[in-house]
């Protein structure tokens, strides 16, 4: 695949995940108004995990992982799911869903950060502007919640523990790439992640198991089949198709979108700053991945 169609099959993959995640940020509250962290978590990803192994079976693919990449897998599911999964769980019970969602796209920015300083890699100065620009968009939605920080500093270290796991386990990933489908490859690591997440179901269990509303279940259902599992596999096939750098920037508009979702669903602010912060992630984001004729 020449660099050209690369650029375009992520495009069309960004468009459907800053769809799907970024609408997903403000259901997430809604949902755990009646169950517990842990016990969904401990629902949605296995659920999606089989659910995409079903399907590339269904495809006829091989859902073997060789088993010298299985290291790897372990390692970016600790670094990257698993932290992840519990962080920003924890971080939206505590600060506004759409803030959240902002903490945890610091990613890129770790990215950058980690590439450079660990790894001796050079930044060009279109990217090196591409993250002046979504850095900025941060700070100006970061901007306006400062003093919630300060009443809820777990949720707000919470979000930032949840970017850098996503950028460790982003960057494991790009230096040591597992050569199967992006469906299988999401498959297993959401399984793997499950593991410990129903043992922390299981060990904060407390008062008898309550069945949750109708409305309650259909978001349930909801996140598990397009955010968590359809998703995921279009992040990770993104993660195959671009440098590591690149990819973490093409998905700084999912903020924005829950922003807006934020502000829609839940009547969080949506103000000049936060139109601001749009215009800076949606320049930064044509300069990652739109390149002149």
């Amino acid at each position: 695949m020449t660099a050209a169609a690369a650029r375009r099959r992520a495009l069309a993959l960004l468009l459907l995940l800053t769809l799907l995640w970024g609408t997903s940020w403000p259901i997430f509250p809604i949902v755990l108004r009646e169950v517990s962290p842990w016990n969904f978590r401990a629902v949605s990803l296995p659920v999606a995990g089989l659910l995409l192994l079903a399907l590339a079976r269904l495809q006829g693919q091989s859902l073997a992982v060789p088993r010298r990449h299985w290291r790897t897998m372990v390692l970016a599911v600790l670094c990257y799911l698993v932290v992840w999964n519990i962080a920003t769980t924890y971080a939206v019970l505590l600060i506004p869903s759409g803030q959240t969602a902002v903490l945890g796209y610091t990613m890129p920015l770790w990215v950058a950060l980690i590439s450079v300083s660990l790894f001796g890699e050079r930044l060009t100065p279109r990217l090196m502007l591409a993250l002046a620009l979504g850095g900025a968009g941060v700070l100006m939605l970061v901007a306006r919640s400062v003093g919630a920080y300060a009443q809820a500093p777990l949720g707000f270290g919470l979000g930032l523990l949840a970017g850098l796991g996503w950028a460790v386990g982003t960057l494991i990933l790009k230096r040591d790439p597992i050569d199967v489908p992006a469906t299988v490859l999401t498959g297993w690591q959401l399984l793997l992640t499950s593991v410990p997440l129903l043992a922390g179901a299981w060990w904060f269990a407390s008062g008898p198991v309550v069945l949750p509303s109708a409305t309650t279940v259909a978001l349930i259902v909801y996140i598990t089949l397009l955010p968590m599992s359809i998703g995921n596999a279009a992040w990770f096939a993104i993660v195959r198709l671009l440098p590591a750098n690149v990819a973490g920037l093409s998905s700084i508009m999912v903020p924005v979108v829950a922003m807006v979702s934020g502000a829609v669903v839940l009547g969080e602010p949506l103000g000049a700053l936060q139109v601001g912060a749009m215009a800076c992630c949606a320049a930064a984001l044509a300069l990652t991945l739109l390149r002149p004729a």
